[in-house]
């Protein structure tokens, strides 16, 4: 079946949250070094922009580099640092091809000056779009995330920005790296591992999972088809909902 007619009346999730898994996985399979893995997957991750944006999903929000991912070796850093200080210039013509919003979340202090004037720019100068909204995830941790968001709600009620009484949820979530985004709907992680290690740790609360085996490198249109079938056939009840 053609996959015009495998997207034929399926509803496309507004928001699709990826974990890019298993990009150095995938180069040792081949007998690469683990680096090699991970330009392919970035290579990926560009096409399946388009992808995404083609076929109407609003928002996108990968897992590119946890707070956890500093545990891995010296060498292995590097070429990530490297990789990111690369991508984040082609995201920017990316961002104008498609008229995407590109937001980085996480925390930017613990990168490099260099990296952080990066983001900077790809962040003003997409700001004005709204096409689709492309979020990635850079030494990004969902408890750092939450830690950070107490800790500057902490700050302003101490200094009288916050009206008293009870801190309800839409308030908490105007303190998060994804303030004004909506939670996703679906999220998918590809390589076979069944966990969300640490990523929208609040966000993904009533977010459908959808778990593959196939590695990032190899992840491609009819994958991410097949994740939005198995998203329709989900019965998503909310509350008392019968």
């Amino acid at each position: 079946m053609k996959e015009e007619d495998r997207m034929e009346g399926l509803k496309v999730p507004n928001h699709i949250a990826i974990i890019l898994d298993g990009n150095g996985r995938w180069a040792k399979r081949r007998g690469m070094p683990r680096s090699y893995g991970h330009v392919v997957g970035c290579n990926n991750l560009e096409k399946m922009c388009d992808v995404i944006c083609e076929l109407g999903v609003k928002y996108l929000t990968v897992y590119a580099f946890s707070t956890e991912n500093w545990k891995r070796s010296v060498d292995e850093v590097n070429v990530l640092m490297n990789l990111f200080r690369k991508y984040l210039r082609r995201v920017e013509a990316k961002a104008h091809k498609n008229h995407m919003r590109v937001r980085i979340i996480g925390d930017p202090t613990g990168l490099a000056p260099d990296l952080q004037e990066e983001i900077r720019e790809v962040e003003e100068s997409s700001a004005n779009y709204d096409q689709m909204y492309f979020q990635i995830a850079l030494n990004y941790g969902g408890r750092d995330e939450i830690e950070r968001a107490v800790t500057k709600l902490a700050d302003d009620a101490r200094n009288g920005k916050l009206p008293e009484g009870r801190v309800t949820g839409e308030v908490f979530e105007r303190y998060l790296d994804t303030a004004g985004i909506p939670d996703p709907d679906l999220l998918i992680r590809t390589s076979g591992e069944q966990r969300i290690s640490n990523f929208l740790l609040w966000q993904l609360a009533y977010t459908e999972f959808y778990f593959t085996d196939v590695a990032w490198p190899d992840f491609h249109k009819p994958d991410l088809i097949r994740a939005i079938e198995k998203y329709n056939g989900r019965d998503r009840r909310f509350g008392d909902a019968k």
